[in-house]
């Protein structure tokens, strides 16, 4: 029996138009604790977010109307200065008040419980530094824009802390704090987020997807969407087009700096043809214009529409 605490949960999503920010400050709880109500009844209402298909995949439905959705991916924070990137993205968050915004993977670097092994006597942060950096700074970008809808795809690179904890202590799997979500309560996690207009998916969104410089073209002729990814670093955007229309693949970027300590060991300082940058998506009423990056070009300048930003 769906319980009344559903109904009442359920209720306030839908009066305060799918916000569930809103929705939780009106009932006077939490928003973590309003997604876990939604999600233990086994299906979400809010914005048309449904657990429907994949364990993992989830929807996020688009307003009539104009919205816009700040990506960025590959953050790989650690304890220091905040990159050009990440300054540049709370800047954006602030001035556009997106519908959504979406920490595509590897938020976290986790080198120190990484399965490779480590590159001579090399000083990584401890899981506890990097979890505090990371809820400093997703911290930021929340607070720049409160009422949009916060979601986080899995990385391969987050994905060390559940994986660890699952080898060396399965029988602690539902105690609370074993989870990566446990410790960002105001992001969704999921693999892969399908964005939906007009009962139809649009676009995905997901940590990665096909492999080499070739990648961003084969996610969207493979995957039949617009697919936005990271993984690579790349920051590039490339349309496909055939009889269904155009499409593109886009890969959002590096929100570290390139040359960050973090990637310096396993890349033995070599050349890397990465860029640091971030995705613009702007939708209207279904329609999905190009999407837009906001590349990094030296520290505290970010280019964007043919203008240089000071960050």
């Amino acid at each position: 029996m769906v319980s009344s605490m559903f109904e009442t949960a359920k209720k306030a999503v839908e009066e305060h138009g799918g916000n569930k920010a809103a929705a939780a400050r009106a009932l006077g709880m939490p928003r973590t604790t309003l997604r876990d109500l939604l999600e233990r009844e086994g299906r979400e209402t809010a914005r048309g977010y449904q657990i429907r298909g994949p364990r993992g995949r989830k929807y996020l439905a688009l307003p009539e109307g104009r919205s816009q959705i700040l990506i960025g991916s590959d953050f790989h924070y650690w304890p220091g200065r905040a990159s050009t990137a990440h300054r540049a993205f709370v800047s954006f968050a602030e001035k556009l008040k997106p519908f959504a915004i979406i920490a595509n993977g590897d938020v976290l670097d986790f080198g120190g419980i990484s399965q490779h092994p480590p590159i001579g006597w090399e000083q990584t942060p401890t899981v506890e530094e990097e979890l505090y950096v990371a809820q400093a700074r997703l911290g930021q970008i929340f607070e720049a824009s409160p009422d949009s809808q916060f979601y986080w795809p899995l990385g391969n690179h987050d994905a060390r802390f559940e994986r660890r904890l699952a080898m060396v202590a399965p029988e602690f799997r539902n105690i609370h704090g074993i989870h990566l979500k446990d410790h960002f309560p105001d992001w969704e996690p999921c693999w892969t987020l399908f964005l939906t207009a007009s009962d139809r998916d649009i676009a995905v969104i997901t940590h990665r997807g096909r492999g080499g410089i070739h990648a961003t073209h084969n996610n969207a002729v493979n995957s039949g969407l617009t697919t936005i990814t990271g993984h690579l670093h790349s920051a590039k955007v490339t349309p496909f087009t055939d009889y269904n229309g155009t499409r593109y693949g886009v890969d959002t970027g590096c929100m570290a700096d390139i040359y960050h300590e973090a990637f310096q060991g396993y890349i033995e300082d070599g050349f890397r043809n990465w860029r640091s940058a971030f995705c613009l998506l702007t939708i209207e009423d279904g329609h999905l214009f190009q999407p837009e990056l906001i590349m990094v070009v030296e520290e505290g300048v970010v280019e964007f529409r043919g203008e240089l930003h000071q960050v």
